[in-house]
């Protein structure tokens, strides 16, 4: 089975993963954790110290003026400065105010969004 459909799964069975804002049951983090260690694998390789000159930073390949809009500033200067739960802490609030469409090719191959696991590619 595919990372992308393992994920679609996962999240399928969970009923909505990620909840931001609102206390995050122990299962509900273990999905999280699942999902953001795919996308930060679709991303960067999975490397939580990203910088290859991009513009984008850290394992889930963040802009600086996102991670400042995102409130990452009180982790980091930038995302690839800071730890792998900050970057995900982070990634959760860009997920509130954007929705995966943030990640729009790797969120598609995962299935987070429209076209299901597998129909995108990077």
């Amino acid at each position: 089975m595919r990372a992308g459909s393992a994920v679609a799964l996962v999240l399928a069975a969970a009923a909505g993963g990620v909840r931001a804002g609102a206390a995050v049951p122990v299962a509900d983090r273990v999905v999280a954790d699942l999902v953001w260690d795919a996308l930060a694998d679709c991303e960067s390789g999975g490397d939580w110290q990203a910088d290859t000159g991009n513009g984008y930073y850290g394992g889930l390949q963040i802009r600086p003026s996102t991670w400042e809009e995102s409130g990452g500033l009180r982790f980091a200067d930038r995302p690839d400065h800071a730890g792998r739960r900050e970057q995900t802490t982070v990634g959760e609030e860009i997920v509130r105010r954007q929705g995966w469409e943030a990640w729009p090719s790797c969120a598609r191959e995962l299935g987070l969004i429209g076209g299901g696991a597998g129909a995108g590619g990077r």
